[in-house]
This record gives C-alpha cells, sequence and structure tokens, in this order.
C-alpha cells in the first residue's frame, strides 16, 4: 500500500515540494495509523524546506514536511486509542510528516478531535496552542488583573494567546494590520493597535509583552513594560536583549510537544476556552502555492490549511 504526500529531495523555493507515491510504514506496537483530512501549514515547515535552519535542524531527504494533521484512526495497536476515532496528531520533526493522506505516529503524539473543532479547525490546533499554552501558562504565569501586550495578534499563535490570556483575567492588548483589527478585538482583547495606522509604544505599565516578531518590534517593546515586567519570545529574530537596562527580565519560551502540553491544548478547545484561526485553504497537491503565500508575507489571519481527499 502506499500513502500519496507531499515531499521534497532537496531544499530550495516551494516548488521542490511534489506530490508523490510513498510507501506505508508498518504499524508498531503503542502507534496508529491515521487517515489525514487536513494538515496545518507552519512558517517553520517553509524555513525547514528553504533549508534555513540546516545548522540547527538537520533533516533526513527527502523529507515530507508538516507536523499538524487532523483525521481519523484507521489502524490501531494503541490502547485507547481505537479505529474509527477523530485525532489530532503531531508529526516528529524529523519522521514523516502531515502533508500527507495517512501518517504513523506513536499514542503520544495523537489526542483525541475536541468535539467543538472542525477538520480543519483541528488541523490547526496543536502545534499553535503549544506555541501559545507554554508562553502564558508556564514563562509567563498570566493571571488574573496583569496587563500583557501579543504582537502578531491576528497570526495562529497569537490568536490564541489572545484568548487564553482573556481567559485568565488579563486585560489583553494586542497588535495586527487594521485590515485584522475587528477579528482581533472579537477574540476578547481590550485594545488593538494597528501597526499599519498607529505606534504600539506609547503603550505603558504592561506586565509582559510577546514578541513573536523580533527586531524593531522587539526593541520598541521594552518601554512600555513595568518595572520588573517581562519580555516573552518564541522564535522572534532578531533579539537584542535590554532587559537590565529596562530593569525588566526576557525570557525565551522553549516550545515542546510532551504529551500533557498537547492534552492541555486539546482540553482549552473542548471546554470552548479557545478557537484555532483558520486561514487560507488550499488542496493538498497545491502545498507549493500554500508555501509561496505564507512567505509573501500576504496570508491573510490564522493557520493555512491543507485540505487532504
Amino acid at each position: 500500500m502506499n500513502t500519496q504526500a507531499i515531499r521534497y529531495h532537496q531544499y530550495g523555493p516551494p516548488d521542490v515540494m511534489t506530490l508523490e507515491a510513498i510507501a506505508q510504514l508498518p504499524l508498531e506496537p503503542g502507534q496508529v495509523r491515521v487517515s489525514l483530512r487536513a494538515a496545518g501549514v507552519a512558517p517553520l515547515d517553509a524555513k525547514l524546506r528553504a533549508g534555513l535552519l540546516q545548522a540547527q535542524l538537520a533533516l533526513t531527504l527527502p523529507k515530507v514536511p508538516g507536523r499538524d494533521g487532523a483525521g481519523v484512526i484507521v489502524e490501531s495497536r494503541a490502547e485507547g486509542l481505537p479505529v474509527g476515532e477523530p485525532v489530532c496528531v503531531m508529526a516528529d520533526m524529523f519522521g514523516q510528516g502531515s502533508y500527507a493522506d495517512s501518517i504513523v505516529v506513536p499514542a503520544a503524539r495523537v489526542v483525541r478531535q475536541p468535539s467543538t473543532l472542525s477538520t480543519r479547525q483541528a488541523a490547526a490546533l496543536l502545534q499553535p496552542g503549544a506555541s501559545a499554552w507554554i508562553p502564558i501558562v508556564r514563562t509567563a504565569q498570566v493571571r488574573s488583573g496583569m496587563k500583557v501586550l501579543v504582537h502578531a495578534g491576528s497570526g495562529a499563535v497569537g490568536s490564541l494567546m489572545i484568548q487564553l490570556a482573556v481567559h485568565l483575567g488579563a486585560e489583553v492588548w494586542a497588535t495586527c494590520s487594521s485590515a485584522n483589527r475587528d477579528d482581533v478585538l472579537a477574540l476578547g482583547a481590550t485594545g488593538v493597535i494597528a501597526y499599519d495606522k498607529e505606534d504600539f509604544s506609547a503603550l505603558r505599565g504592561v506586565d509582559v509583552v510577546f514578541d513573536l516578531v523580533g527586531g524593531e518590534t522587539h526593541d520598541r517593546s521594552y518601554p512600555v513594560l513595568k518595572p520588573g515586567g517581562q519580555l516573552v519570545w518564541l522564535v522572534a529574530s532578531p533579539i537584542r536583549e535590554r532587559g537590565q537596562e529596562f530593569k525588566v527580565r526576557v525570557a525565551r519560551a522553549m516550545i515542546d510537544d510532551a504529551p500533557e502540553c498537547l492534552r492541555a491544548v486539546a482540553k482549552l478547545a473542548e471546554e470552548r476556552v479557545w478557537v484555532p484561526t483558520v486561514g487560507q485553504c488550499f488542496p493538498l497537491v497545491e502545498a507549493a502555492r500554500a508555501h509561496a503565500l505564507l512567505e509573501s508575507g500576504k496570508a491573510a489571519r490564522g493557520r493555512i490549511v491543507l485540505d487532504i481527499p
């Protein structure tokens, strides 16, 4: 049996990815085979494909990209995960990815699909959710009464950060383009600063800034923090450490995909605390177009999703 999958045999532009038939992997004890219906397209997927992270993350080529996927279990050798169960999967970065019509994953990388989500939303949940949950809950320990600023609030991660911080009782401010202002306000933000028309650096008294951008945005975030505040960054680049100068703490949130994190992310969706934002959708065969849109910077909002036939 073969699997239809997007693969690239060399690093390069989006068009190095093609749809191919690849051999299905055998199922080992503790694993499930999932028939995928949708896959999330993350910025990391594009950076890996372009070869920008070869020094840090050495992939084995050819590579099927993608971490996030949603589908139905069609074969199981894992206790508590029966055939027919709708699930979300988080593929191993160094194994077969989710841009495929089926995938084999260990039980630790699978959670039941929240009943509150569509298949597309489920495919946009785990990686953005982990990237939002860890900074908010573990790193900054956001709680009621805090004032926080979320940069890139209309993105897949930023939109989940806003929803979770609001749920925890924080006063949430966010930056985004003016075109996405109403959408971000609808997530529960107290205020939105449109970076193409307004200057967020006039904000003051912020307890925590979540920086998903870096560069000038990172530099201009220091003055908005109160003394003793915290600037939390994920993959923002470049970073100029100025914590001592402004008497604030600077911390990098280290994102992982541990089972307890994935379960927490899914539980928040099941409890309707947050809903992933789905942006443009493409058929699997057009993965190169999805990457080109992502790299153009013109993706409107949320997570790009691939529909899998």
